[in-house]
């Protein structure tokens, strides 16, 4: 292995699940990307039957995505990036990449990202907010309730002062949706 470190940049549930262990985690933006519930879940948040939604980072110019980058701990390399593997690749409509993003200090980095494949079938971009909502109110999937990715990503974001207009009032809608608000 190599002594360079292997970084991997959160947006979603990496940002509050990351399942394995990290040395070092920052806010950082990835420039060229939005964080959209752009990309099907027929596996963990909904199923083939009845496909939930989940964030991707979807190309989109002059657009930047704050999340979480995360050094992962020093010899654990492989085994995190074949953790990884399996559970972002698990229908291969993400593309492992790896994309230079901005520390908050100002470091730079190179590190692996999760980016939708927009050829995919599970890719969905341009739905709207309100079809969004519908979605993610009712889809239930193998690790749980779409509500549940949805409300455990804004809350981390908030926690993190991290601001997504389109997260907030996701949360927002999906909770007048079902009856919690």
């Amino acid at each position: 292995m190599t002594d360079t470190p292997l970084w991997v940049f959160g947006y979603g549930s990496l940002m509050w699940n990351p399942g394995f262990d990290f040395d070092e985690r920052a806010i950082a933006r990835l420039d060229g990307f939005a964080r959209t519930f752009c990309m099907r879940s027929i596996h963990h948040r909904g199923t083939p039957q009845a496909p939930g939604l989940v964030l991707a980072l979807d190309p989109a110019d002059h657009a930047a995505c704050e999340g979480l980058v995360l050094r992962v701990k020093q010899g654990t390399e492989t085994e995190t990036l074949d953790y990884l593997r399996e559970r972002e690749l698990i229908s291969s409509a993400y593309l492992e990449l790896t994309h230079q993003v901005t520390l908050a200090d100002g470091r730079r980095v190179d590190a692996v990202t999760f980016v939708v494949d927009t050829d995919h079938v599970q890719y969905c971009g341009g739905l709207s907010l309100e079809e969004q909502a519908g979605i993610i109110a009712t889809a239930i999937g193998g690790r749980g309730p779409n509500t549940e990715y949805l409300y455990n990503t804004a809350v981390h974001l908030t926690e993190l002062g991290i601001h997504d207009p389109d997260l907030e009032w996701l949360s927002r809608r999906v909770r007048q949706l079902t009856g919690t608000a």
